[in-house]
């Protein structure tokens, strides 16, 4: 396996986390422990917390997305540089879409520092909870840099009926669901 092939699938794996994890952060803003279905379920998975478990796959998304990118400059048929990683101005494969991954690795950056708990507690709750909204929008820019980019790197059109392009558009279409049901949720609860 090339290293431009295991770089991608370790951006699939980070979508398959990213998606998991807000799905949790829906489920526990709003107050999922009273919700018919959590009382459905068996006792003994009750005592999960899931908090702890939307913190940890925070992190393991942050670190699959470096890894992903890191790894990148090592093949030299992908014509990525430390340099345009870092900065992807000079980039040359699909610019636009190089950005868009880019710019949901610094708002999932920004929301990872600013929930940590003394800079939390420093913002507020109200603000922090502005700030983590970001999230929303992260999620949605790396499904459209993981649907857009040629995995091989060769610029070819999308092709969406592709496996893999198909699996991004199912966490896509996961995350909308799980946003129009808090949307619903948020409604219902005013």
């Amino acid at each position: 396996m090339e290293t431009i092939e295991i770089s991608g699938v370790l951006g699939m794996i980070a979508a398959v986390v990213l998606t998991l994890n807000i799905c949790m952060g829906i489920l526990m803003s709003t107050n999922y422990r009273k919700l018919p279905i959590w009382k459905k379920i068996p006792k003994k998975y009750q005592i999960f917390k899931m908090v702890d478990l939307h913190e940890y796959t925070s992190y393991a998304v942050f670190f699959i997305v470096l890894l992903h990118i890191i790894i990148l400059p090592l093949d030299p048929a992908s014509g990525f540089s430390y340099a345009t990683i870092v900065w992807p101005a000079s980039n040359t494969h699909q610019p636009i879409f190089v950005w868009l991954g880019y710019a949901s690795l610094i708002a999932l950056l920004l929301v990872i520092i600013t929930s940590q708990n003394p800079i939390r507690k420093a913002l507020g709750f109200s603000l922090w909870k502005n700030i983590h909204v970001i999230s929303y929008l992260t999620s949605i820019l790396f499904i459209v840099h993981a649907i857009v980019m040629d995995p091989l790197l060769k610029d070819r059109a999308v092709d969406f009926i592709d496996a893999e392009k198909v699996f991004m558009e199912l966490c896509g279409l996961i995350l909308l669901v799980a946003f129009y049901w808090r949307y619903r949720f948020k409604r219902k609860s005013n």
